[in-house]
Protein backbone atom coordinates (compact mmCIF):
# COMPACT_ATOMS: atom_id res chain seq x y z
CA UNK A 1 0.00 0.00 0.00
CA UNK A 2 2.87 2.40 0.86
CA UNK A 3 6.47 1.88 -0.23
CA UNK A 4 9.19 4.30 0.85
CA UNK A 5 12.72 3.91 -0.48
CA UNK A 6 15.73 5.99 0.58
CA UNK A 7 13.60 9.01 1.50
CA UNK A 8 15.63 12.05 2.53
CA UNK A 9 14.44 15.56 3.34
CA UNK A 10 16.84 18.45 3.96
CA UNK A 11 16.13 21.98 5.13
CA UNK A 12 19.27 23.96 4.30
CA UNK A 13 21.99 22.18 6.31
CA UNK A 14 19.56 20.21 8.47
CA UNK A 15 18.61 16.66 7.46
CA UNK A 16 15.15 16.13 8.95
CA UNK A 17 14.55 12.71 7.36
CA UNK A 18 17.62 10.61 6.58
CA UNK A 19 17.48 7.74 4.07
CA UNK A 20 14.24 6.21 5.38
CA UNK A 21 12.88 3.02 3.82
CA UNK A 22 9.56 1.49 4.93
CA UNK A 23 6.81 -0.73 3.60
CA UNK A 24 3.30 -0.39 5.03
CA UNK A 25 0.88 -3.12 4.04
CA UNK A 26 -2.77 -2.68 3.16
CA UNK A 27 -5.04 -2.93 6.20
CA UNK A 28 -2.36 -2.17 8.81
CA UNK A 29 -2.46 0.27 11.68
CA UNK A 30 1.16 1.32 11.43
CA UNK A 31 2.59 3.25 14.36
CA UNK A 32 5.28 5.87 13.87
CA UNK A 33 6.95 6.83 17.14
CA UNK A 34 9.63 9.34 17.88
CA UNK A 35 10.53 12.14 20.32
CA UNK A 36 9.85 15.73 19.34
CA UNK A 37 12.07 16.77 16.45
CA UNK A 38 12.77 13.18 15.39
CA UNK A 39 11.38 13.71 11.88
CA UNK A 40 8.04 11.91 12.07
CA UNK A 41 5.84 14.93 11.26
CA UNK A 42 8.13 15.89 8.38
CA UNK A 43 7.84 12.34 7.06
CA UNK A 44 4.03 12.44 7.34
CA UNK A 45 3.92 15.81 5.56
CA UNK A 46 5.93 14.38 2.66
CA UNK A 47 3.65 11.35 2.37
CA UNK A 48 0.62 13.66 2.30
CA UNK A 49 2.12 15.82 -0.43
CA UNK A 50 2.56 18.86 1.80
CA UNK A 51 6.36 18.89 1.44
CA UNK A 52 8.59 17.87 -1.48
CA UNK A 53 11.21 15.23 -0.80
CA UNK A 54 14.89 15.92 -1.40
CA UNK A 55 15.87 12.42 -2.46
CA UNK A 56 14.36 8.94 -2.71
CA UNK A 57 10.98 7.64 -3.81
CA UNK A 58 7.51 7.11 -2.36
CA UNK A 59 4.68 5.04 -3.82
CA UNK A 60 1.21 5.25 -2.29
CA UNK A 61 -1.17 2.73 -3.76
CA UNK A 62 0.08 2.45 -7.33
CA UNK A 63 1.04 6.12 -7.51
CA UNK A 64 4.45 7.76 -7.42
CA UNK A 65 3.96 10.92 -5.32
CA UNK A 66 6.47 12.80 -7.49
CA UNK A 67 4.38 12.22 -10.62
CA UNK A 68 0.84 11.54 -9.39
CA UNK A 69 0.32 13.61 -6.25
CA UNK A 70 -3.23 14.58 -7.29
CA UNK A 71 -4.25 10.92 -7.53
CA UNK A 72 -2.58 10.25 -4.19
CA UNK A 73 -4.56 13.01 -2.49
CA UNK A 74 -7.83 11.45 -3.69
CA UNK A 75 -7.22 8.23 -1.78
CA UNK A 76 -5.78 9.61 1.47
CA UNK A 77 -7.26 11.35 4.49
CA UNK A 78 -5.27 13.57 6.82
CA UNK A 79 -6.06 14.21 10.47
CA UNK A 80 -3.43 16.72 11.63
CA UNK A 81 -2.16 17.31 15.14
CA UNK A 82 -3.30 20.95 15.03
CA UNK A 83 -7.06 21.31 14.75
CA UNK A 84 -8.13 22.02 11.16
CA UNK A 85 -11.69 23.17 11.76
CA UNK A 86 -13.52 26.48 11.40
CA UNK A 87 -15.14 27.98 14.49
CA UNK A 88 -17.56 30.06 12.39
CA UNK A 89 -19.00 26.97 10.66
CA UNK A 90 -21.26 24.38 12.27
CA UNK A 91 -20.01 20.85 12.72
CA UNK A 92 -22.10 19.82 9.71
CA UNK A 93 -20.72 22.59 7.52
CA UNK A 94 -17.14 21.87 8.57
CA UNK A 95 -17.40 18.26 7.44
CA UNK A 96 -19.37 19.25 4.33
CA UNK A 97 -16.68 21.75 3.33
CA UNK A 98 -13.81 19.26 3.54
CA UNK A 99 -15.74 16.39 1.94
CA UNK A 100 -16.79 18.74 -0.87
CA UNK A 101 -13.15 19.37 -1.74
CA UNK A 102 -13.05 15.82 -3.07
CA UNK A 103 -15.87 16.41 -5.53
CA UNK A 104 -18.64 14.74 -3.54
CA UNK A 105 -21.99 16.42 -4.26
CA UNK A 106 -25.73 16.31 -3.66
CA UNK A 107 -27.31 13.48 -1.73
CA UNK A 108 -24.03 11.57 -1.59
CA UNK A 109 -22.38 14.51 0.16
CA UNK A 110 -25.21 14.92 2.67
CA UNK A 111 -25.19 11.21 3.51
CA UNK A 112 -21.39 11.17 3.83
CA UNK A 113 -21.46 14.11 6.26
CA UNK A 114 -24.22 12.69 8.47
CA UNK A 115 -22.76 9.19 8.48
CA UNK A 116 -19.36 10.53 9.51
CA UNK A 117 -20.82 12.74 12.24
CA UNK A 118 -22.74 9.75 13.56
CA UNK A 119 -19.61 7.61 13.45
CA UNK A 120 -17.69 10.16 15.54
CA UNK A 121 -20.56 10.64 18.00
CA UNK A 122 -21.40 14.17 16.85
CA UNK A 123 -24.71 13.59 15.09
CA UNK A 124 -26.67 15.45 17.78
CA UNK A 125 -24.23 18.36 17.57
CA UNK A 126 -24.38 18.77 13.78
CA UNK A 127 -25.88 22.27 13.98
CA UNK A 128 -23.64 23.48 16.79
CA UNK A 129 -20.45 25.52 16.45
CA UNK A 130 -17.03 24.15 17.48
CA UNK A 131 -16.43 27.09 19.84
CA UNK A 132 -19.03 25.49 22.14
CA UNK A 133 -17.34 22.06 22.01
CA UNK A 134 -15.09 20.41 24.55
CA UNK A 135 -11.54 19.54 23.54
CA UNK A 136 -12.54 15.93 22.92
CA UNK A 137 -15.46 16.94 20.71
CA UNK A 138 -13.20 19.21 18.65
CA UNK A 139 -10.77 16.31 18.18
CA UNK A 140 -13.63 14.09 17.00
CA UNK A 141 -14.78 16.78 14.57
CA UNK A 142 -11.22 17.05 13.30
CA UNK A 143 -11.32 13.31 12.61
CA UNK A 144 -14.72 13.55 10.90
CA UNK A 145 -13.38 16.18 8.50
CA UNK A 146 -10.62 13.80 7.42
CA UNK A 147 -12.90 10.77 7.00
CA UNK A 148 -16.02 11.93 5.20
CA UNK A 149 -14.70 11.37 1.67
CA UNK A 150 -14.00 7.69 2.39
CA UNK A 151 -10.19 7.53 2.08
CA UNK A 152 -8.31 4.26 1.62
CA UNK A 153 -5.35 5.50 3.69
CA UNK A 154 -5.57 7.76 6.74
CA UNK A 155 -2.71 9.68 8.34
CA UNK A 156 -3.42 10.45 11.98
CA UNK A 157 -0.89 12.74 13.65
CA UNK A 158 -1.37 12.59 17.44
CA UNK A 159 -5.21 12.60 17.30
CA UNK A 160 -5.65 12.24 21.07
CA UNK A 161 -3.29 14.94 22.29
CA UNK A 162 -4.62 17.08 25.13
CA UNK A 163 -8.02 15.46 25.67
CA UNK A 164 -9.80 13.71 28.52
CA UNK A 165 -9.53 9.90 28.97
CA UNK A 166 -13.15 9.25 27.94
CA UNK A 167 -12.76 11.08 24.61
CA UNK A 168 -9.40 9.42 24.10
CA UNK A 169 -10.91 5.95 24.51
CA UNK A 170 -13.73 6.88 22.14
CA UNK A 171 -11.22 7.93 19.47
CA UNK A 172 -9.12 4.78 19.89
CA UNK A 173 -12.20 2.61 19.44
CA UNK A 174 -13.11 4.65 16.36
CA UNK A 175 -9.63 4.05 14.93
CA UNK A 176 -10.10 0.29 15.33
CA UNK A 177 -13.51 0.45 13.62
CA UNK A 178 -12.13 2.47 10.71
CA UNK A 179 -9.37 -0.09 10.29
CA UNK A 180 -11.84 -3.00 10.32
CA UNK A 181 -13.69 -1.27 7.49
CA UNK A 182 -10.57 -1.69 5.37
CA UNK A 183 -8.64 1.55 5.89
CA UNK A 184 -4.88 1.54 6.23
CA UNK A 185 -3.85 3.87 9.07
CA UNK A 186 -0.53 5.55 9.76
CA UNK A 187 -0.65 6.65 13.38
CA UNK A 188 1.70 8.87 15.37
CA UNK A 189 1.32 9.33 19.10
CA UNK A 190 3.13 10.40 22.26
CA UNK A 191 1.33 7.71 24.26
CA UNK A 192 3.09 4.34 24.21
CA UNK A 193 0.05 2.48 25.53
CA UNK A 194 -1.93 3.65 22.48
CA UNK A 195 0.64 2.23 20.10
CA UNK A 196 0.79 -1.03 22.03
CA UNK A 197 -2.99 -1.44 22.00
CA UNK A 198 -3.89 -0.58 18.40
CA UNK A 199 -0.83 -0.85 16.11
CA UNK A 200 -0.07 -4.01 14.17
CA UNK A 201 3.50 -2.83 13.50
CA UNK A 202 5.60 0.07 14.74
CA UNK A 203 8.61 2.00 13.50
CA UNK A 204 10.74 4.10 15.85
CA UNK A 205 12.35 7.17 14.30
CA UNK A 206 15.06 9.30 15.89
CA UNK A 207 17.31 11.97 14.37
CA UNK A 208 15.54 11.40 11.05
CA UNK A 209 16.38 7.69 10.85
CA UNK A 210 14.36 4.54 11.43
CA UNK A 211 16.21 2.80 14.23
CA UNK A 212 13.84 -0.16 14.74
CA UNK A 213 10.63 -1.57 13.32
CA UNK A 214 8.41 -4.59 13.84
CA UNK A 215 5.49 -5.85 15.89
CA UNK A 216 5.25 -5.08 19.60
CA UNK A 217 6.69 -8.49 20.44
CA UNK A 218 9.50 -8.21 17.89
CA UNK A 219 10.55 -4.86 19.33
CA UNK A 220 10.45 -6.13 22.90
CA UNK A 221 12.83 -8.96 21.99
CA UNK A 222 15.44 -6.27 21.28
CA UNK A 223 15.66 -5.57 25.01
CA UNK A 224 14.87 -8.97 26.47
CA UNK A 225 17.36 -8.35 29.29
CA UNK A 226 15.58 -5.17 30.39
CA UNK A 227 12.95 -5.02 33.12
CA UNK A 228 10.85 -2.64 35.15
CA UNK A 229 10.41 -2.58 38.92
CA UNK A 230 7.16 -1.17 40.27
CA UNK A 231 7.47 -0.25 43.94
CA UNK A 232 4.34 0.68 45.87
CA UNK A 233 4.82 2.85 48.96
CA UNK A 234 2.52 2.97 51.99
CA UNK A 235 2.10 6.72 51.51
CA UNK A 236 3.01 9.49 49.05
CA UNK A 237 6.62 9.82 50.17
CA UNK A 238 9.05 12.17 48.44
CA UNK A 239 11.34 10.21 46.13
CA UNK A 240 14.54 11.72 44.75
CA UNK A 241 14.29 10.57 41.14
CA UNK A 242 17.80 11.74 40.28
CA UNK A 243 19.38 9.82 43.16
CA UNK A 244 17.61 6.61 42.17
CA UNK A 245 18.54 7.14 38.53
CA UNK A 246 22.18 7.33 39.60
CA UNK A 247 22.21 3.67 40.64
CA UNK A 248 24.14 1.52 38.17
CA UNK A 249 21.80 -0.10 35.64
CA UNK A 250 18.82 2.18 36.26
CA UNK A 251 17.67 3.66 32.95
CA UNK A 252 14.68 5.76 33.98
CA UNK A 253 12.63 6.57 37.08
CA UNK A 254 9.08 7.90 37.18
CA UNK A 255 6.68 8.44 40.06
CA UNK A 256 2.89 8.39 40.06
CA UNK A 257 1.06 8.80 43.34
CA UNK A 258 2.44 6.23 45.76
CA UNK A 259 4.16 4.19 43.04
CA UNK A 260 7.71 4.35 41.66
CA UNK A 261 8.49 2.91 38.22
CA UNK A 262 12.13 1.98 37.64
CA UNK A 263 13.38 0.84 34.24
CA UNK A 264 16.49 -1.26 34.62
CA UNK A 265 19.00 -3.22 32.52
CA UNK A 266 20.61 -5.32 35.27
CA UNK A 267 17.87 -7.86 35.91
CA UNK A 268 17.70 -8.20 39.69
CA UNK A 269 21.45 -7.71 40.20
CA UNK A 270 21.04 -4.14 41.46
CA UNK A 271 17.78 -4.70 43.34
CA UNK A 272 19.57 -4.61 46.70
CA UNK A 273 20.94 -1.13 45.95
CA UNK A 274 17.52 0.08 44.82
CA UNK A 275 15.80 -1.21 47.95
CA UNK A 276 18.58 0.26 50.10
CA UNK A 277 17.59 3.73 48.88
CA UNK A 278 14.08 3.29 50.28
CA UNK A 279 15.37 1.86 53.55
CA UNK A 280 17.93 4.65 54.00
CA UNK A 281 15.23 7.30 53.53
CA UNK A 282 12.71 5.59 55.84
CA UNK A 283 10.28 5.03 52.97
CA UNK A 284 7.91 2.19 53.80
CA UNK A 285 7.10 -0.10 50.88
CA UNK A 286 3.95 -2.18 50.54
CA UNK A 287 4.65 -4.09 47.33
CA UNK A 288 7.31 -4.85 44.72
CA UNK A 289 6.48 -6.02 41.21
CA UNK A 290 8.73 -7.04 38.35
CA UNK A 291 7.30 -6.09 34.94
CA UNK A 292 8.34 -7.61 31.64
CA UNK A 293 9.82 -5.19 29.06
CA UNK A 294 7.29 -2.87 27.42
CA UNK A 295 7.36 -0.52 24.47
CA UNK A 296 8.34 2.42 26.69
CA UNK A 297 11.43 0.51 27.79
CA UNK A 298 12.24 -0.36 24.17
CA UNK A 299 12.03 3.28 23.17
CA UNK A 300 14.10 4.51 26.10
CA UNK A 301 16.79 1.91 25.48
CA UNK A 302 17.08 2.61 21.75
CA UNK A 303 16.90 6.42 21.86
CA UNK A 304 18.09 7.27 25.36
CA UNK A 305 15.06 9.54 25.69
CA UNK A 306 11.44 9.30 26.71
CA UNK A 307 8.87 9.69 23.94
CA UNK A 308 7.86 13.18 25.09
CA UNK A 309 11.41 14.64 25.07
Amino acid sequence: MIRIEGLTKKFAEVTAVNNVSLTIEKGEIFGLLGPNGAGKTTLINILCGLLPLTKGSVFIGNYDIKKNIHQVKKIIGVIPQDLAIYDDLTAYDNVKFFAGLYGIKGRELKDAVMNTLAFTGLEDSAKKYPKTFSGGMKRRLNIACGLAHGPEIIFMDEPTVGIDPQSRNYILEAVKKINKQGCTIIYTTHYMEEAESICSRIAIIDHGKIIAQGTNEELKVLIKDKSRFIISMKSDYYVDVKELAGIHGVLNVETLGNKVFIDNDQGINNLTQILSYFTAHNIQMSNLELDAPNLEAVFLTLTGRTLRN
